[in-house]
C-alpha cells in the first residue's frame, strides 16, 4: 500500500496499483465501509490490466475530514490521484457507491474514462431508500460505526454465503470497522446527495452495469436493468449466487464477465 497527500485538505489517500506497467489502467471504487482489500478476489484481472485501488476518505488507510462529503468532493479526489500517478484515462469500476460515483466520473469527465462497469449500485435517491440511511447515519452519530457492523455484514450476502462462508463474513466486519465515524457520516452523506439519473444519457464510455443476482436493495437487478436503458449502447448482466457484495460472493463469475468486457 502506498500513500499520497492530496491538494484537496491536505489528506492522505491510501491507493496500490497493481499489474503490469504499459498495461490499460482499471481503477476500482469500493462501496460504503469498504476499503481497497475488498477487490482482493479480482486480482487475477491483474494479469492483463494496470489496476488502481484506492480507499475513499475515512474508510481504510485513507485520512478523514469532518462531514458532510458530496459526491463532487470524492470525485475530485480521485482526479488528485490520477494526476499525481499520470493516468490520463483508465477503465473505471466501481460497487455501491462507487458505481454510483463512477458514473458520476463518466458523465462529467468523460475524456479520462475507456470503459465503464457500474456495479450493484444506484444513480439516484427514492424517498424510502433515503430513510435507511438517514437511520444508519443517527446510529453511527450516536453510538459509532460498531452500531452498523454486524446489520452491515448480514445485509450484503445471502443466507447460504453466509453460513458457508463464516471467515468471510468475519474478515468483511473488520473492514468495516476500519471506517471512522466521521468518514462514514461523510461518505453516506456523498451517497445521499447522488443525482446522475437525469444525465446518464450523456454517458460515451461503453459501459456494462453488473450486478448480483439475489442483491434486495443496493441494486436489484431490476433497478439495474433499467439504469442500463438510460445509457446510450449499455447492456446489464447479473451475477448468478451473489448478493450485493457480488465481487466477494461469486468471484469467479463476476471476474469472468468483467475481463471480457474490457479485454475483449
Amino acid at each position: 500500500m502506498a500513500f499520497i497527500t492530496t491538494p484537496l485538505n491536505g489528506i492522505r489517500m491510501a491507493y496500490r496499483i497493481d499489474g503490469p506497467a504499459g498495461a490499460p489502467w482499471l481503477t476500482m471504487l469500493t462501496g460504503l465501509t469498504n476499503d481497497l482489500t475488498m477487490w482482493h478476489p479480482q486480482m487475477p484481472l491483474a494479469d492483463d490490466l494496470r489496476i488502481l485501488r484506492y480507499d475513499f476518505r475515512g474508510q481504510g488507510g485513507s485520512e478523514t475530514t469532518a462531514p458532510p462529503y458530496t459526491p463532487e468532493l470524492l470525485i475530485a479526489d480521485l482526479m488528485a490521484l490520477w494526476d499525481h500517478l499520470g493516468v490520463k484515462r483508465s477503465h473505471v469500476l466501481g460497487l455501491g457507491l462507487g458505481g454510483a460515483l463512477a458514473q458520476g466520473i463518466a458523465i462529467h469527465h468523460p475524456e479520462r474514462v475507456d470503459k465503464l462497469v457500474p456495479c450493484c449500485c444506484r444513480a439516484g435517491m427514492v424517498p424510502d431508500f433515503a430513510a435507511n440511511w438517514h437511520k444508519r447515519q443517527a446510529l453511527v452519530r450516536a453510538g459509532g460505526i460498531e452500531t452498523i457492523v454486524e446489520d452491515t455484514a448480514q445485509r450484503w450476502f445471502s443466507e447460504d454465503f453466509k453460513a458457508s462462508n463464516p471467515g468471510v463474513i468475519d474478515g468483511v466486519r473488520a473492514m468495516i470497522r476500519r471506517t471512522t465515524t466521521d468518514g462514514y457520516l461523510g461518505c453516506t452523506s456523498a451517497f445521499l446527495g447522488v443525482k446522475y439519473e437525469s444525465d446518464l444519457g450523456r454517458i460515451k464510455a461503453p459501459t456494462l452495469y453488473v450486478g448480483g443476482a439475489e442483491d434486495k436493495s443496493g441494486g436489484p437487478p431490476a433497478l439495474m436493468a433499467a439504469l442500463a436503458a438510460m445509457v446510450p449502447g449499455a447492456r446489464y448482466v447479473s451475477i448468478p449466487d451473489a448478493a450485493h457484495i457480488a465481487n466477494l460472493q461469486n468471484p469467479e463469475a463476476f471476474n469472468q464477465i468483467v475481463a471480457e468486457f474490457l479485454l475483449g
